[in-house]
């Protein structure tokens, strides 16, 4: 662990804050990326889309690229939404373009081989191996650099965000300067530790008496002083609602900041994704009273949880928790349950809110809250009513 772990994507860092199949290496070890040991796997586990910026405004149909681009009528020319003019592209056609130089392999079909270059028939994999195997860019270096000089500053693990070009760029380079890019450090910041204590005896209640329970659970210790659920109806949840759920959710979360209340938030898919496909598209201030957030599955509705950068720093630097519930899972039979939400139990009691898509439950006393950070478990008991 103390060596580091990179994570890199070609296009907009906004494809890795989402969740895209992004490419991870450690950069004292660049050599051995698991993702690209295989050709099965580089071909199932790595990137097939990219953002870029829509340099077209609000033109309806643009091109990026070559590759056409439809927007819908009402695409506004500005907007406070940082995501109105960011295009999604497929790798494969900006490749094509010589745009990807050095960061793609072509699947060569006729000899079932990966060749570490963008020329020739074939797909394009997104494999950097020209800068991590062949040092065509310092990128494993650099990154080393930044994370063993960001730790010695900072006298504990940092967490850091950079951004890079590939290929000298003739408008930065000034007479007799020569480079293989630019790498840009963007943000830096400390991994919090903390040294809460979590209470084994109520880790340890039977699950009959449990309102949720976890087995990829993020915090530590027992979280004190809620009494108040804010969940998404799952009969009720159509992924097409999405937006309009977020915009609902923020407005119960002002009114929790007004109060100075704090609570639990439940949800199918991703809280915080830009793609209302995934989940609903909050944004952090929109949720920010919640002490635990907790996204759960549906039979029909199972996504990956989030992996958002700013998402896991904004919950460890306010102590919150976090929960991904999954109870469909498949189990061997007689496996011990890893994953519940007794939904049927908050059904069960009065609300003090109710919408088509969103219900409040609160209850007179604090609800007990734990979680384990060392082995990734939390749990909710219900509360005697």
């Amino acid at each position: 662990p103390e060596d580091g772990v990179a994570e890199v994507a070609v296009g907009l860092g906004k494809y890795i804050v989402d969740g895209g199949l992004a490419l991870r290496f450690s950069p004292r070890h660049p050599e051995n990326v698991l993702q690209t040991s295989e050709l099965s796997l580089a071909l199932r586990d790595t990137q097939t889309r990219m953002y870029a910026l829509d340099m077209k405004g609000d033109a309806r149909e643009t091109s990026i690229s070559g590759q056409k681009i439809d927007k819908p009528a009402s695409a506004p020319s500005l907007s406070v939404d940082d995501g109105y003019n960011v295009a999604k592209l497929r790798v494969q056609d900006v490749a094509e373009k010589g745009a990807l130089k050095y960061m793609v392999s072509t699947f060569d079909f006729r000899d079932n081989v990966i060749r570490d270059s963008d020329f020739g028939e074939g797909r394009r994999v997104v494999t950097f191996n020209n800068v991590l195997k062949h040092k065509a860019y310092p990128l494993a270096e650099s990154v080393d650099f930044m994370l063993t000089t960001g730790q010695e500053a900072m006298q504990r693990p940092v967490e850091i965000e950079f951004a890079g070009m590939i290929g000298p760029d003739p408008k930065m380079i000034g007479p007799g300067e020569k480079h293989k890019g630019r790498l840009y450090w963007l943000q830096i910041r400390p991994i919090v530790d903390r040294k809460e204590t979590v209470d084994e005896a109520l880790m340890a209640t039977p699950d009959e008496k449990l309102l949720l329970k976890s087995g990829t659970a993020l915090g530590h210790g027992n979280i004190e002083g809620v009494n108040t659920v804010v969940y998404v109806r799952p009969e009720k949840f159509s992924s097409s609602n999405n937006s309009l759920i977020a915009r609902e959710i923020e407005k119960i979360n002002r009114g929790f900041l007004d109060r100075e209340e704090r609570y639990i938030l439940i949800g199918p898919g991703r809280w915080g994704s830009s793609d209302t496909s995934l989940g609903i598209p909050v944004k952090w201030p929109a949720i920010s009273a919640a002490r635990l957030i907790v996204e759960s599955s549906l039979p029909n509705y199972r996504i990956e949880p989030s992996q958002g950068t700013h998402f896991f720093q904004n919950l460890t630097s306010f102590g919150v928790a976090y929960f991904t519930i999954d109870t469909n899972a498949r189990k061997k039979e007689g496996d011990p349950v890893t994953d519940l939400y007794d939904v049927e139990f908050l059904n069960s009691q009065p609300a003090v809110y109710e919408s088509d898509f969103v219900r409040i439950v609160t209850f007179q006393t604090p609800l007990a809250i734990g979680v384990n950070g060392l082995k990734g478990t939390g749990v909710v008991v219900k509360p005697e009513v």
